[in-house]
């Protein structure tokens, strides 16, 4: 549904309003006012009303299942990242961080924490944060790991260079490969069509690699080598 909407609908007709409505009532029902008129609003709401959206809409997000991430992206970030001091930023339902807390000591953080997440899996420390505003000092982590998180964020440049600052040696980074239209499934305010959409994003330099794995993007630096290049 989503190939078909994002690549095979007319712009002028995906962006309608009344073309949109009937699907999105039928999956999202009572929250698709949230979801229709999300992007009118949110890049002028108080952290408090962006928190208070996301716990409102948990439900739905719990419909797509345990995790957004693919079987590709989760096991090449389980190839990266491994015997490191880790925080996952934007956890969602902890899936990654438990994954992740076989061979690391993971710290998990996200805007919202559900207690029957933290129950789920005592090896992780779970916290509340926000991506724009992280509560840690510089490398306080040896690897940053943020799995479809950068598309909900409001301030992209303000989280990237959070996700870089407490980071030591690697930050590893997965988004949706999406169209940018004004009603989407999720709530999502940064797109990612092109691997230029990253670099524009992200930037692109030494230590840098970017894969298409599974329809999503991975983005990899290793600050390290920034830092001797």
């Amino acid at each position: 549904m989503q190939y078909v909407l994002d690549q095979l609908v007319p712009p002028i007709v995906r962006d309608s309003r009344w073309f949109m409505y009937l699907p999105m009532r039928f999956v999202l029902k009572n929250r698709v006012g949230d979801f229709m008129t999300f992007k009118e609003w949110v890049f002028t709401s108080s952290d408090r009303q962006f928190g208070a959206l996301y716990e409102r809409t948990a439900d739905v997000s719990q419909l797509q299942g345990e995790t957004d991430l693919n079987t590709e992206c989760l096991n090449e970030i389980l190839r990266l990242v491994q015997n490191k001091n880790v925080l996952d930023v934007g956890c969602g339902r902890g899936l990654l961080a438990e994954r992740l807390s076989a061979s690391n000591k993971v710290t998990a953080c996200d805007v919202v924490i559900d207690d029957d997440v933290r129950a789920r899996f005592p090896a992780v420390t779970f916290e509340r944060a926000n991506i724009e505003c992280l509560p840690y000092g510089d490398d306080s982590f040896d690897v940053v790991v943020s799995t479809h998180t950068l598309e909900h964020v409001k301030n992209l440049s303000a989280a990237v260079s959070e996700l870089r600052r407490v980071a030591k040696e690697a930050v590893v980074i997965v988004v949706p490969k999406q169209r940018p239209y004004k009603y989407t499934f999720s709530l999502h305010t940064q797109f990612f069509p092109y691997e230029w959409s990253l670099e524009a994003a992200f930037g692109r330099g030494a230590g840098v690699s970017i894969k298409n794995l599974g329809g999503d993007w991975l983005y990899h630096q290793d600050l390290l080598a920034r830092q001797t290049a």
